[in-house]
């Protein structure tokens, strides 16, 4: 039973330290009601989960509350400083996006970007598909449509935007206050029109003497490209300059990303401080994502797997496995700040196991975690080393790949080293090693997130967000790379 009293032991220093609450009769006999759980978690992992084992307990929800406290608490006691260089994009922003795409527009050849709500509308018009429908994706087309405009004396180009709307949601779409000056200039059509051939007979393209030549990206629906194609459009997908607007950010964004992946990565630390014997992956993911809301972040994702479950690199499992003393701990966890995403991944080893002295012989799984993690942590080290101005997006996925194959490793990385992040967590570009043609441009922002999955015994990932400069060195975005599984 020795190693059920360190447990006891540990809960009791865990709960007891000066950055939480201090030891009261009431966090005693949560100790104890803790203990005695535990107690039961250790039986149960001495015969098994079949038989007599059966399923483990769970732990208090008195012993939950706190732990959840115990997060919040070593959170906002950082003082946040990750947010003070953070703040809201506005209608000069947007406006600057626009006119820059604009002039993207016109280096491509092409008379319009067009974009139904959802994240590029939102880029550009501060409107996402829920905000538009809230109940689904409906299939009356609300587009805006971005043209160049030239000024006749200085020669300057600006985006025209013009939205095509059915009648009756004309008002809501004022209502909207999306980021223009001015009011928003509408070409209405009625339930019983065409709307692809209503715009096509507007006077937005009056000017022309040719098939207007429109670009959609990605999120643009099938019938609603096949419907502008049908009423006389030259309809193309999201390329070049185009592309690089959205992937190249701003110093305002730049800081948001920045605020939101510090942050995300600082609650996973404090939440780590907090963790005894017991919990389980669906108990920390509670913690860590109220955590992130106390400080002001919106969690969308939360991935806590421990030891095989981690072997998935996404999961799957139910969130029911519980936390020992050599549990490997998985967290990938991605939240949002003024729009903005995060999106990092950390493992490590929960504070209640004490870190091994050197030359202190192991266990074979502890041996074999401690290598793993290491060989992870130079992959993504020499991914960093890549990601630099015209180097290709390909290049960047092949340099931690050939770190994990020397290592013994090899098709235990199973996915891509990385993507762009911005307002959605997966942008493009995306760094994977058939991506040859890609060149890396200053002010994209990507992930670095190699991995080893060694399925039934535990998975190891490591991600950071990082922003390609002009010369040298990436800048580093989650404040802090990993040190050891220790110190994560």
């Amino acid at each position: 039973m020795k190693g059920f009293r360190q447990d006891v032991h540990d809960v009791e220093a865990r709960l007891s330290t000066p950055r939480n609450r201090p030891f009261s009769v009431g966090r005693l006999a949560s100790i104890v009601a803790t203990g005695g759980l535990l107690l039961a978690g250790y039986h149960y992992r001495l015969v098994g989960n079949n038989g007599f084992g059966g399923l483990p307990s769970a732990p208090h929800p008195s012993a939950v509350a706190s732990f959840q406290k115990c997060a919040i608490d070593n959170l906002l006691n950082t003082g946040l400083p990750f947010l003070e260089n953070a703040s809201p994009i506005t209608l000069p922003d947007f406006e600057e996006r626009r006119d820059r795409l604009a002039n993207a527009l016109v280096a491509e050849g092409t008379d319009a970007f067009v974009v139904e709500p959802g994240y590029t509308f939102k880029y550009y018009g501060n409107v996402s598909q829920p905000e538009w429908e809230v109940w689904e994706p409906e299939e009356r087309p609300f587009l805006m449509v971005v043209r160049p405009q030239q000024d006749e004396k200085s020669g300057k180009i600006t985006a025209n935007t013009t939205f095509l709307c059915p009648s009756f949601e004309a008002e809501r779409a004022r209502l909207l206050g999306m980021p223009f000056a001015n009011s928003i200039q509408i070409v209405p059509w009625e339930e019983h029109w065409n709307p692809y051939t209503t715009l096509q007979k507007s006077g937005v393209f009056g000017d022309l003497h040719r098939v207007p030549r429109l670009m959609v990206d990605e999120e643009m629906r099938d019938f609603i490209q096949r419907g502008l194609a049908t009423a006389g459009f030259d309809v193309v997908g999201l390329q070049g300059r185009v592309e690089q607007v959205r992937q190249s950010k701003s110093e305002k964004e730049v800081e948001i990303l920045r605020a939101v992946n510090t942050g995300t990565v600082e609650a996973v630390r404090q939440v780590r401080k907090c963790l005894y014997p017991g919990l389980t992956e669906s108990d920390i993911a509670e913690a860590l994502d109220n955590a992130l809301r106390a400080a002001g972040m919106e969690p969308f994702f939360d991935i806590v797997l421990f030891d095989e479950n981690a072997s998935n690199p996404h999961g799957g499992t139910n969130g029911s496995k519980v936390l020992e003393s050599e549990t490997f701990v998985l967290i990938d966890v991605g939240a949002h700040l003024y729009g903005y995403s995060s999106d990092i991944c950390r493992t490590f080893f929960p504070p209640f196991l004490e870190k091994p002295a050197q030359g202190e012989k192991l266990s074979p799984q502890m041996e074999e975690k401690l290598k793993v993690w290491d060989v992870v942590f130079e992959a993504q080290t020499r991914s960093i080393d890549q990601m630099r101005e015209n180097y290709t997006a390909a290049s960047i996925d092949i340099a931690a790949r050939e770190v994990i194959n020397t290592a013994g490793y090899e098709g235990t990385f199973t996915h891509r080293v990385g993507h762009g992040i911005g307002i959605k967590a997966h942008e493009s570009p995306y760094l994977h090693k058939g991506n040859v043609e890609t060149l890396l441009k200053t002010g994209m922002t990507f992930t670095s997130e190699p991995g080893v999955y060694l399925v039934d015994k535990f998975g190891v990932r490591h991600e950071d967000i990082l922003l390609v400069r002009e010369d040298g060195e990436p800048d580093l975005l989650t404040g802090q790379r990993a040190v050891g599984p220790w110190e994560p």
